[in-house]
């Protein structure tokens, strides 16, 4: 009893410390700012009805609802402040919507079923991708027929140019989900493939990037191993026999990748940051970078002399694809949020979905939100939580301000509940306050060991901005979000109200019903 009393205490004297900024000290304060939040609240009534020359993906994978609030604070303290006031990048967007994320067969979704249903606006199975429920996974005879096509190959055949940007390889779930019909998101080369999966015709995710959709603008990620023959050295570690090639059937794609594109049009493959930034958009049609031989480095692993970041791969990418004049798609992927969860490392993750907020802002500044749709969401979440009554400005990476009044020992902000974060010591849970809890690879505490932290089956935010973005409200399905997606850029299946470019309920349509009425006034005053 006098344990737990001390504890309280300790509490309640330490929560006197905690870090206020002197302007919330006031009531006016936050009555303005409420006031203020109103105003721009109450401008939202004037809905953007444009249409969406441009429309940009940006995808955290397992980016779940306690990531994106995690991430503010970090971001938040990264610039010295207390960190739970700040705004993220995607924290500006006016629309914020849930989406629902189980997969047909699944409570607790993969990134390949959710990926067709938030790409090519179908529910599917876990651990397929551009195939609907019918086909089921590793069965490669179930794949002719039910295959589904994305938002990018929809955008394509209305002649906008088309990109896809990862940190993982260009062929995980994600993006394969924007070219390829596969019944295992695993088949990355055919190495990976199953010999009668071959014999069957089945073709590779990589093979599917060069013969799906052989014209698409940009390419950036990792996964180079996978477009090489068996034993291919690589460009970048050429002694390493784990980034050899893979591919069984002897094609090099990256040469054949640039030997489909057109003649009197540039392609250009590079391997390396520096090669990347001395692209000169004006003389590049098509870009393929490929950065890594599998997924692409931490951002806090990363080498700033040979790979790039995503905010510079965004940058680039953008530069590209809006010389079109007919606009573009675009999906950005901050792929390794998820790794660093599933590896029980929170640090690792925050830190991606820290480079993909600063990649919303890049594209921000290089767009127009008249023109141009963005829409930031997940794939799933994550069992990844904060809590233990931190108090404000603690460190996002730090302990709780008292100990368990179970076991005596301390605990961290952040936790999960399973993963390989789990150890006893002679019988406890280890005592974190005597290990560098703040390491890039701290394996966070977790209720369930397991090798791997798994999904979270909770519903995800959907943030947007731009022409349409208020179709995106309320609780939706996954595979609502590519719908509306076609709907704001008069793509798709559904342009009955696009009229010569301009949706229906546009300024051009308001101007149409104010013309049609004054002649039926003029008409009805002259007879």
């Amino acid at each position: 009893m006098m344990n737990t009393l001390l504890i309280f205490l300790v509490a309640e004297v330490t929560l006197a410390l905690a870090i206020i900024p002197e302007k919330e000290k006031s009531s006016q304060y936050w009555k303005d700012q409420a006031q203020q939040t109103l105003q721009r609240a109450l401008k939202l009534q004037k809905l953007n009805n444009n249409v969406a020359k441009n429309v940009i993906m940006f995808l955290g994978d397992g980016m779940g609802i306690s990531t994106v609030t995690a991430t503010r604070i970090l971001k938040g303290q990264l610039a010295n402040q207390p960190g739970e006031e700040y705004q993220l990048e995607m924290d500006k967007f006016p629309f914020v919507a849930l989406s629902k994320t189980y997969n047909t067969n699944a409570q607790v979704p993969d990134s390949a079923g959710t990926a067709t249903a938030y790409l090519c606006g179908v529910k599917a199975n876990e651990g397929t991708v551009g195939v609907n429920a019918a086909a089921v996974r590793g069965q490669c005879n179930t794949t002719q027929g039910n295959e589904v096509d994305s938002i990018l190959k929809w955008a394509k055949a209305e002649g906008k140019s088309v990109g896809v940007v990862t940190t993982t390889r260009v062929n995980h779930a994600t993006p394969s989900a924007a070219y390829a019909h596969c019944v295992n998101r695993d088949w990355y080369s055919d190495a990976e493939m199953p010999v009668e999966a071959v014999k069957m015709g089945c073709k590779d995710i990589a093979r599917q990037l060069m013969d799906n959709i052989p014209d698409i603008e940009v390419i950036m990620g990792g996964g180079r191993k996978y477009m090489y023959p068996k034993n291919h050295s690589d460009e970048e570690y050429p002694t390493d026999e784990k980034a050899n090639g893979t591919r069984l059937d002897g094609l090099n794609l990256i040469n054949i990748w640039k030997e489909n594109k057109p003649k009197d049009k540039v392609a250009k493959y590079v391997w390396n940051r520096n090669q990347l930034l001395a692209i000169k958009e004006q003389e590049v049609d098509y870009l393929m970078g490929l950065f890594e031989p599998i997924d692409m480095l931490y951002e806090l692993e990363r080498d700033n002399q040979t790979d790039p970041s995503l905010p510079e791969m965004v940058n680039v990418a953008i530069r590209i694809l809006k010389k079109n004049p007919k606009g573009f798609f675009l999906l950005v992927e901050g792929g390794r949020i998820d790794h660093g969860h599933h590896e029980g490392k929170a640090k690792q993750a925050l830190y991606e979905a820290v480079e993909m907020d600063k990649a919303i802002t890049v594209a921000g500044t290089l767009t127009s939100e008249e023109d141009t749709l963005t829409v930031v969401t997940a794939d799933h979440s994550h069992v990844f939580t904060m809590g233990g009554y931190t108090l404000r400005g603690n460190p996002i990476f730090g302990l709780a301000p008292t100990v368990s009044d179970i076991d005596k020992l301390s605990y961290t902000a952040i936790l999960y509940g399973n993963g390989p974060g789990f150890k006893l010591v002679n019988g406890l849970r280890e005592n974190v306050s005597t290990v560098d809890i703040t390491s890039r690879n701290y394996l966070a505490q977790s209720a369930v060991p397991l090798k791997q932290e798994t999904h979270g089956g909770e519903d995800v935010a959907v943030f947007s901005k731009g022409p349409m973005a208020h179709l995106l409200h309320g609780v939706h399905e996954q595979n609502y979000i590519p719908h509306v997606m076609a709907y704001a850029s008069c793509i798709g299946q559904n342009r009955n109200h696009c009229i010569s470019g301009t949706a229906s309920h546009g300024p051009m349509a308001s101007l149409s019903l104010a013309i049609t009425v004054l002649s039926l006034s003029l008409l009805h005053l002259l007879f």
